[in-house]
C-alpha cells in the first residue's frame, strides 16, 4: 500500500468539529497598510531625467480617507501642493511644465487594485495594480497612455518616514527616476464626509 492512499491520511480537524481555518485576507492587509498612511506629510524629492537632468523639489502631500465609501472597500482623496520656501520649486515646474504645482486625486481600493480618478502625469483615470511585499512596503504599477510606472513605497521607523522609488518609462524607455524622503508632518484627520 502506497503512503500517499488515501487510508493513510491523517484528517486536519478532529470529527465533528467545523473547520475554521485562520483566512488571511491580503485586501484588509492592504487598506491597513494604507490606513497606515494617512496624513501630511513633508515630501523631499529628487528627479533624475533621462537627458542627465537633476532637480530637487520638496512637495506637501496630504492623504485623507472618505468615510463611507461610495463604491469599492474604501475611497481616498490625495493633495500634493509644493513647499513654496524651497527656492527649486520655481525652477522645477518652469523647465517642466507637465508637471502639476498641486492638485487632488480620489482613489477607490478594489482588492488589488487602486482606480485612480486621474494620474500624476495627465488627467485621465488610471488603474493601478498593488502588490504586499511586506507590512511595511507595497508595490504599485500603473500603465496609461504611453507611460509604465512602477512606484516601490515603504513605510519606515513605525510610519514616521516614508521612502518612494519611482520609475517611469515612456513608450518602453526609462526617462524619470524619482526618490523620495517623507516625513510625517501631521496625524491623519477625521475621514471626510461626503455631503
Amino acid at each position: 500500500m502506497s503512503l500517499f492512499s488515501a487510508k493513510n491520511r491523517i484528517p486536519l480537524t478532529a470529527p465533528g468539529a467545523v473547520n475554521q481555518s485562520p483566512s488571511v485576507n491580503v485586501d484588509s492587509n492592504l487598506r491597513r497598510w494604507f490606513a497606515r498612511n494617512l496624513g501630511l506629510w513633508r515630501s523631499k524629492r529628487q528627479y533624475l531625467f533621462n537627458d542627465n537632468q537633476v532637480f530637487h523639489l520638496d512637495m506637501n502631500l496630504k492623504m485623507e480617507t472618505f468615510a463611507e465609501p461610495q463604491a469599492g472597500e474604501t475611497r481616498y482623496r490625495f493633495s500634493w501642493w509644493p513647499d513654496e520656501s524651497n527656492q527649486h520649486s520655481e525652477a522645477f515646474f518652469a523647465r517642466k511644465p507637465w508637471y502639476e504645482r498641486s492638485g487632488v486625486m480620489e482613489a477607490t481600493l478594489w482588492g488589488h487594485q487602486l482606480q485612480r480618478s486621474r494620474g500624476y502625469l495627465n488627467t485621465d483615470p488610471v488603474r493601478t495594480r498593488l502588490r504586499q511585499v511586506d507590512e511595511h512596503e507595497t508595490i504599485l504599477e500603473s500603465h496609461y497612455q504611453q507611460w509604465d510606472i512602477l512606484e516601490h513605497i515603504r513605510l519606515v521607523d513605525q510610519d514616521r518616514y516614508r521612502y518612494r522609488a519611482i520609475y517611469s518609462w515612456e513608450n518602453g524607455e526609462l526617462v524619470i527616476v524619482e526618490h523620495h524622503h517623507e516625513i510625517r508632518v501631521e496625524d491623519p484627520l477625521p475621514p471626510i464626509q461626503d455631503a
